[in-house]
Parts: structure tokens; sequence; C-alpha cells
């Protein structure tokens, strides 16, 4: 079912443990931020006011009230210039207001959920999965039907296979 961009905006104020996001593309250049992805292109610093953008302020209002909110990103290198600026500018910028990251690196292993779409999952109740046309632009969310327990073991999974940001930062970030 598909759901409006109202309804999946109150997901991430109504969630009381955690909220979980899978990653999967490889660009999501078309789907917000795009004028800071096209500074990152070009060689500038950040744009003005990049640190404090609502989604800073959604973070930190979670964690900061004991929420948790973490994703894991399945990607392999060579990073895309999009991962590049996703990973350098927007998963550290994040992470100073609370979230967490996790890489599944399938550079060399094989990827764990080859066909799971992207989603975002709270509490382990209510899953949004997202929708993305092939160039990476943000169609929206559905609700799948049925028992989010599936996803919670697609969570699990890619956490299994992950290792935290920083560590595969600091051994791949400068390739």
């Amino acid at each position: 079912m598909t759901i409006s961009t109202e309804e999946f905006g109150n997901l991430f104020g109504s969630f009381e443990r955690e909220a979980f996001r899978l990653e999967t593309l490889d660009d999501y250049g078309q789907s917000g931020g795009v004028d800071a992805y096209h500074d990152f292109l070009a060689g500038k610093s950040r744009p003005e006011g990049y640190d404090s953008a609502p989604w800073m302020q959604t973070v930190r209002k979670a964690t900061q009230s004991g929420k948790r909110m973490y994703r894991v990103h399945i990607l392999s290198r060579p990073l895309t210039k999009y991962l590049q600026y996703e990973l350098s500018w927007g998963y550290r910028r994040n992470m100073t207001a609370g979230e967490e990251f996790f890489i599944l690196d399938t550079t060399e292993q094989e990827n764990p959920l080859p066909d799971v779409p992207d989603f975002w999952m709270f509490d382990e109740r209510s899953v949004a999965r997202m929708q993305y046309d092939d160039a990476g632009k943000f169609l929206g969310a559905d609700q799948p039907s049925g028992d989010p327990a599936r996803w919670a073991e697609y969570r699990d999974v890619a956490l299994r296979h992950a290792v935290p940001f920083a560590e595969w930062w600091d051994r791949y970030g400068t390739e």
C-alpha cells in the first residue's frame, strides 16, 4: 500500500525505540541534497546550512531522547561519485547528530541480500519500502503487507555482514 509523504514523515516522529534503514543503491543523486552534491562534485566546500539541515534536527531529536537511528549501506568499491559524497559529507555529518552507519562491502564477499529493496523499519513493526527510478530519484514509499519479521531478518543479515562505517572509512575512504 502506497503511503503519502506526510504519512512517511510521521513515521520518524512516532517510532519509540529504533529506526533502521537499508540502502542498496549506488546513486541517490536525484533524491535530495542535490545542490550539496553538485558543490561536492565541483570541489567546493559544504554549503551554508548543510550541517543544520532538517534531517539533522530529526536525527538529533530522536537520538537525544534515547532512540536509535542506524543504517547499513550495501556497496562495492570503487565508490561512485555519489557514494564518495554521501559517505564523506553525509554520513560523517549525520554521525554528529547520533545516527549510526554500517557498510556491507560486497567487493570481496557475495551480497547476502541481492534482491532486497531499500527500506526503513521502525520498531520492528512498520516498514516503509522505498521506491526509486533508475536514476536514483525517490518516487515514494509503500508499506508492504505481511509480517515485518521478514524485514527484521534482512536487517539482521545485513548487520552480520557489515562493519561499522568509521572502521570501513579508515581502511577504504581514500580509495
